[in-house]
């Protein structure tokens, strides 16, 4: 999950979040899913800034990448807060069936 500052424009955001996926796949992993969950309320101000612009990333990596990505993430002026965490088995179940299941309603009501 990274935190995004809430003053980036809408195309500073897709490409912020185009980066950080074009750096898991340059670096061997593969995307599995994206969710630019956009405009949230922060438990708590950051540089006083009380709203940050939200963006989770399921990929599969080496783990070593994870080091190297967190180096550029605390870089990037742009991220206010990342979290980087490794899934059980069950979470990527869990997460699979949800995605499937969503896609599965959507396509009913379309």
């Amino acid at each position: 999950m990274v935190i995004f500052t809430p003053v980036l424009a809408e195309e500073d955001y897709k490409a912020a979040q185009k980066k950080y996926a074009d750096y898991v796949t340059e670096k061997g992993g593969k995307i599995v899913h994206e969710n630019a969950w956009g405009l949230r309320s922060l438990a708590y101000p950051i540089d006083k800034k009380t709203t940050g612009l939200y963006w989770v990333l399921e990929y599969q990596a080496d783990p070593q990448m994870n080091g190297a990505m967190e180096i550029q993430m605390n870089r990037d002026e742009a991220v206010m807060r990342h979290m980087i965490t490794k899934l059980d088995k069950y979470a990527v179940q869990y997460n699979a069936k949800k995605r499937n299941k969503v896609t599965a309603e959507e396509s009913v009501t379309a």
